[in-house]
């Protein structure tokens, strides 16, 4: 019995690293939070490549999402430290702005290779995603980290993708998107369902502006600018 399990989990140790490998050079072909979105809001995906994804979206989201992204080697430790703090109460998160306990490489392990869940699952699907996330940042690398997480994030009700998110709200490629357009779908990032830039919610409306400050500061950074001239 022992033996039988032990072989159950090498061939998944196995065929999780193969797959890793795969998506690495081809695009996802879809994920569980695609699937279950299909059914009831449809599906609105196109996987477009680095080159035509833009500079301003890709900036945008390191500044809201992750700033220091180039950084980490897939976890922000600090980040995670004071997340499992005690909230004190009337008291805010002292988590900077440009970034919570989930780093952008988090979020894509999550994304491709798991599902979103709720808070009662939260703790069985962090084992999974450490090691995903561990695996694509020794094999993909950032540059193809960023890429592949700005294919399958969702950016609106049934939108998967930044392509899908440009084309549904502003009817320009992703490419063309404006520092503002690309900080206004970021901004819907936390719950794209509800968090709309068109019609533009007050969440939406009172976030854009603080990434796009973020975006400013954060642009001279040797390392991001680096990552974003990258061909």
């Amino acid at each position: 019995m022992i033996k039988k399990i032990f072989r159950f989990f090498l061939y998944l140790i196995i065929a999780s690293f193969v797959y890793v490998l795969i998506i690495k050079l081809v695009a996802p072909p879809i994920t569980i939070t695609q699937i279950t979105n299909a059914f009831g809001l449809g599906l609105k995906r196109d996987y477009i490549s680095w080159e035509d994804m833009g500079y301003n979206i890709k900036l945008a989201a390191i500044a809201s999402e992750d700033q220091s992204f180039t950084d980490h080697s897939g976890f922000d430790w600090d980040a995670m430290e004071k997340s499992l703090r005690p909230k004190k109460k009337n008291k805010k998160s002292k988590i900077p702005f440009g970034g919570g306990a989930s780093t952008i490489s988090q979020q894509t392990a999550k994304n491709v290779f798991l599902w979103q869940g709720g808070s009662y699952d939260k703790y069985i699907r962090k084992v999974p995603e450490f090691y995903f996330t561990f695996l694509i940042e020794k094999i993909w690398g950032k540059k193809r980290i960023l890429e592949v997480y700005l294919n399958v994030i969702e950016t609106g009700p049934g939108c998967f993708g930044i392509e899908a998110a440009a084309q549904h709200y502003f009817n320009k490629s992703a490419k063309n998107l404006s520092r503002t357009e690309a900080a206004m779908i970021v901004a819907g990032f936390p719950n794209p369902k509800n968090f709309t830039a068109k019609p533009m919610t007050k969440r939406v409306a009172w976030r854009y502006p603080q990434i796009l400050r973020e975006m400013n500061n954060i642009e001279g950074d040797e390392d991001i600018s680096a990552l974003l001239k990258n061909k």
